[in-house]
């Protein structure tokens, strides 16, 4: 069987914990490569709902779930998490999740810097969940990080703290903020060390075993592809890379581990924070789309903006991201609109673009040029076959597939994890 790797093919928020989780059953390992706690997957299991930020989907399951060394780790929402779901019932154990021990570490001067910005920033601000990720990476890149590994190191730990207040506290000096002393850290980062030390360990030996046993491997990307810091909508992206090459780095393993890849994308389009967003319906049809999909942050809580399906941008994250096949989310969200428009390109006066311009003018410049669709009365919610669709509904999905060019290997229609039509096997491809 092939390993396989699951992205985001919009602004994130798809519907990558639903697939992950249905896609684990059939591996035997669970990898989370990038990102950090900003990143949400709510899973509906049973009736019962898992918020997950930072663990692996596939705790869900008791599948073995890594938090490679890509990842930036708020020891302490760590620690809460795995607290949240033991009391929902998982069994959080070092047989079910492993974590990098050269994974940084998200500090508290890293989310106040992160909310110095974004307060001070105003009419320019991002729109980050101001959960301290993007300063993380920076001193990841800067060479002044800490690491997990260092939790364990005392005399190793205290440098690179005082490292770390060498910087931060010129920048809050120059902000005008309060500096900081190392020691009140220090204390707390004892306390939380010694609670996630059993999880800790060298994950890429983990992954080259699994690789010599011949086992499966799930890598679960997080955010989406138009937020990868390189090829996104820059500057309104996050700070790691969102792509499937970033599933080998971010978890220690070889390129050829990537496998299949899995895009995931809405039947329609939304978008957290700022940024732009060529199909916004800032009317009814929009807050008709928030409102029955639910549109709301896992993380944040934000409201998300909603719009038509793009297929110029999910094209564009195709050929970035070399995506094999989609999975499309939420089509029952679209039962009822007697009409439904899909963004085919875009103009701006009399050009027109088949992706999304990299400049900031351009791309506040462009409109979207609509192809419009039949739409469908009946119930696609919680169907499980294709002869449970609508066949207005089937055109709308073989439509998508010609504009983005690749095949849906698999349709959600509910929450739930069994309301899942699969179409091609993923890991036979």
């Amino acid at each position: 069987m092939a390993n396989v790797t699951v992205v985001g093919a919009q602004w994130g928020d798809e519907g990558k914990g639903k697939i992950v989780d249905w896609l684990s059953h059939r591996a035997d390992v669970v990898v989370r490569f990038q990102g950090g706690h900003n990143a949400g997957h709510t899973l509906v299991v049973d009736g019962r709902t898992y918020k997950l930020s930072l663990l692996p989907s596939g705790v869900v399951r008791g599948k073995l779930s890594i938090i490679g060394d890509g990842v930036v780790i708020n020891p302490w929402a760590l620690r809460d998490e795995i607290a949240t779901v033991r009391e929902q019932g998982l069994h959080i154990t070092p047989d079910v999740l492993r974590v990098a021990e050269g994974a940084s570490l998200i500090l508290p001067y890293h989310w106040e810097l992160d909310r110095f910005r974004e307060d001070d920033a105003s009419d320019r601000a991002i729109g980050t969940t101001r959960r301290g990720i993007g300063p993380a990476y920076e001193d990841r890149v800067g060479r002044r990080a800490v690491r997990v590994c260092d939790l364990y190191d005392q005399p190793g730990l205290h440098r690179r703290i005082e490292t770390a207040l060498d910087y931060h506290n010129t920048l809050r000096r120059g902000l005008g903020r309060t500096l900081l002393d190392g020691s009140e850290l220090l204390d707390s980062l004892t306390d939380v060390a010694g609670e996630l030390r059993p999880f800790v360990t060298n994950t890429a030996a983990l992954l080259d075993q699994a690789r010599r046993d011949r086992q499966t491997v799930l890598f679960e990307g997080a955010q989406g592809i138009m937020l990868d810091v390189h090829h996104g909508t820059y500057p309104y992206v996050t700070s790691s890379n969102t792509v499937p090459g970033q599933a080998a780095g971010g978890a220690g393993t070889g390129p050829a581990s990537v496998g299949y890849v899995l895009g995931i994308t809405k039947a329609y389009t939304t978008r957290v924070g700022e940024g732009p967003f060529p199909t916004e319906q800032a009317n009814d049809i929009g807050r008709t789309l928030g409102q029955r999909g639910r549109e709301f942050g896992t993380v944040t809580g934000r409201q998300r903006r909603c719009g038509w399906f793009d297929s110029v941008m999910v094209r564009q994250a195709v050929r970035v991201a070399g995506i094999d096949g989609i999975a499309l989310t939420k089509l029952d969200v679209l039962d009822g609109f007697e009409t439904l428009r899909v963004c085919v390109r875009y103009r701006a006066g009399n050009e027109t673009f088949d992706y999304f311009p990299p400049g900031e003018t351009a791309r506040a410049s462009v409109e979207p040029e609509y192809e419009e669709l039949e739409g469908w009365t009946d119930s696609t919610h919680g169907a499980r076959s294709w002869a449970d669709l609508p066949a207005t509904a089937v055109k709308y999905i073989r439509r998508i597939e010609e504009l983005i060019g690749v095949p849906v290997t698999l349709l959600s229609t509910s929450p739930e994890r069994e309301d899942t039509i699969l179409v091609r096997d993923p890991f036979a491809e």
